[in-house]
């Protein structure tokens, strides 16, 4: 049976963000070859990825009844590139060496700094040249959006939640490095995993699924019954995506992640799954593991003795039944929408699209 997203959604986002990237090379021209060098580093790294964040924008559109057009697919891409610019902000906060299986955007310009034996701190350089490069697809992000061909009125109807969900994603990653400085000190464990999974809402979720469904709908013409109903389905799922990167964060295979074996237990990460594993840990082996958490020096050893330990807690198995819990939560708010009579408005092929797309979001390993 053919899937229902069998739109070749993905070459043709990569094809929208190809053409934004080439004009953008015409713009920078003026200011000399120098700027290949954020260039090049953007390209590579929007070469690949899931698409998700384009294909819930694209289906939030469908599903109103809108057609499928270029116009869409370059709105739709408007998503990709403002997960580029959150991606290189992200790993150069985190201080991460890879992404996507190369050089993370700031260690790829230092690396550029060093061997050509340029003046000042290679890794200053890197960062500088990162936040730049961040920069610019976040203003190639409204660009795309502001030009991608789709009327005007429907663009107007989305604006809002457009520009929200690029405010409140710099609040959300604030609010992550705010977290790991204050610490989880005097926390209850219940008061842990709330503050873990408030940040993975504000960080991640909202503008990984939520927020791109949302904005295609509304651009649509979705009234407020279908928007609460497609929020529902969006804020359950985007969280439940998360937890999966949580999980693929400490256990996941390099080859398929892109990042190395147990890169958020180097990087301090306090997640729902980092919560649950010290509420199962008595004190000697608590002290162990806190002060291994965050070193970016762990050993090998090291990442498998904190691997076991989480697995021993049972933490693992909690993390999977809350993914379990908030992708059924997703699957019933559009069974709900339908029982209200809302689902009558939205396209079968758009719904099954939905639908398939949980599946994609919380079964996978990369």
């Amino acid at each position: 049976m053919a899937s229902s997203l069998d739109v070749d959604l993905r070459s043709r986002v990569q094809a929208a963000v190809d053409t934004q990237l080439k004009s953008q090379q015409e713009v920078l021209a003026p200011v000399g070859p120098a700027t290949d060098i954020l260039l090049s580093a953007t390209t590579d790294l929007l070469s690949g990825g899931k698409r998700l964040r384009a294909a819930f924008f694209y289906w939030g559109y469908r599903a109103l009844g809108g057609a499928d057009s270029d116009a869409l697919l370059r709105a739709a891409a408007s998503m990709e590139m403002f997960q580029a610019a959150a991606l290189i902000h992200d790993d150069v906060m985190d201080d991460s060496d890879t992404r996507r299986g190369q050089p993370a955007v700031h260690r790829r310009i230092a690396a550029l700094h060093s061997e050509r034996g340029w003046h000042g701190d290679s890794d200053r350089f890197g960062a500088a040249g990162a936040t730049l490069a961040g920069d610019l697809c976040l203003t190639w992000t409204d660009e795309m959006y502001a030009t991608s061909g789709l009327p005007a009125d429907q663009l107007a109807r989305g604006r809002g939640l457009f520009d929200a969900m690029r405010t409140q994603l710099m609040g959300g990653q604030f609010l992550d490095v705010l977290e790991a400085a204050l610490g989880w000190e005097g926390a209850t464990t219940e008061q842990r995993v709330e503050r873990a999974r408030h940040v993975a809402r504000v960080k991640s979720a909202r503008y990984t699924v939520e927020q791109p469904l949302l904005i295609g709908a509304l651009c649509a013409g979705a009234d407020d019954a279908t928007v609460a109903g497609l929020s529902a389905y969006g804020l359950g799922l985007g969280e439940a995506f998360q937890l999966r990167d949580d999980v693929l964060g400490v256990f996941g295979d390099p080859d398929a992640t892109g990042k190395p074996a147990g890169d958020d237990l180097r990087e301090g990460k306090r997640t729902v799954l980092i919560a649950y594993a010290l509420d199962g840990l008595d004190d000697e082996r608590t002290a162990r593991f806190e002060d291994l958490l965050g070193r970016a020096d762990l050993s090998d050893d090291d990442v498998r003795w904190m691997r076991e330990l989480i697995t021993e807690t049972g933490a693992v198995t909690r993390v999977e039944d809350l993914i379990t819990e908030l992708a059924d939560g997703a699957r019933r708010a559009l069974e709900t929408l339908g029982s209200l009579g809302s689902l009558g408005s939205l396209q079968p092929a758009a719904r099954a699209a939905l639908l398939e797309l949980v599946e994609i979001s919380t079964a996978r390993s990369s």
